[in-house]
C-alpha cells in the first residue's frame, strides 16, 4: 500500500516519535513493505514513518533507489553513535516538495539502530547514505532539514509554502 506523504505543517512532523517496543511481527513487516513502496512510489531516498503519519521511530532508506535490494536498510529506533567529516550537498525532502537547498551535513556516520527482528546492530554511512542516516534520524526527533539551513532562508521558504497553501496548491 502507498501511502500518501505527510507535507510541511502537519504537527506530526514537528514532533518525537515514539519509540518501537514490538518486533517480528506480521503487522510491522507488512508496514515495512509498505513504507518501501511509499518511498519509492515518492521517487525518495529515504522514508520516516512521520512523513506518512505514523509516529513511530521507524525510517527505511535505499541509496540505489531500488536498483538493488540489498541496498535496502531498516532502522528502527536508530541513533547517531558517531559522526566525522563535513560535506555540503543540495539536500531536499518529500515532506517539503519543490524545495531544495544546500545543507552542511557530516561525511561520516555511524547509526545504531534496530532490525525488523528487534536485533541491534550498527552500520556505517558515507557521502549520500550518511546525509541519508542524518535526514531521517532528524525526522523521528521532529527535526527538518530546513533547521540546518540559514533562519532568512527558511522564513522565505515558510513564505512560499503559506502562499502555496492559501492557494491550495500545498494539501
Amino acid at each position: 500500500m502507498v501511502y500518501p506523504i505527510v507535507k510541511f505543517g502537519d504537527p506530526v512532523l514537528e514532533h518525537e516519535a515514539e519509540i518501537v517496543t514490538e518486533f517480528d511481527t506480521p503487522e510491522l513487516h507488512k508496514f515495512l513493505e509498505d513504507m518501501f513502496e511509499s518511498m519509492y512510489a515518492a521517487k525518495g531516498v529515504g522514508l520516516a514513518a512521520p512523513q506518512i503519519g505514523f509516529a513511530r521511530k521507524i525510517a527505511v532508506i535505499d541509496a540505489s533507489n531500488g536498483e538493488n535490494s540489498g541496498d535496502k536498510i531498516v532502522l528502527i529506533n536508530p541513533q547517531i553513535v558517531h559522526t566525522e567529516g563535513k560535506q555540503e550537498g543540495e539536500e531536499g525532502c518529500l515532506s517539503i516538495p519543490g524545495f531544495r537547498e544546500q545543507v552542511r551535513r557530516a561525511k561520516r556516520v555511524i547509526v545504531r539502530a534496530m532490525n525488523a527482528k528487534g536485533e541491534e546492530f550498527e552500520k556505517t554511512g558515507e557521502d549520500l547514505l550518511a546525509r541519508a542516516f542524518l535526514h531521517e534520524t532528524d525526522h523521528l526527533n521532529g527535526r527538518l532539514y530546513i533547521t540546518h539551513i540559514s533562519a532568512l532562508k527558511r522564513d522565505l521558504m515558510r513564505r512560499k509554502i503559506k502562499k502555496l497553501q492559501r492557494a491550495g496548491d500545498w494539501e
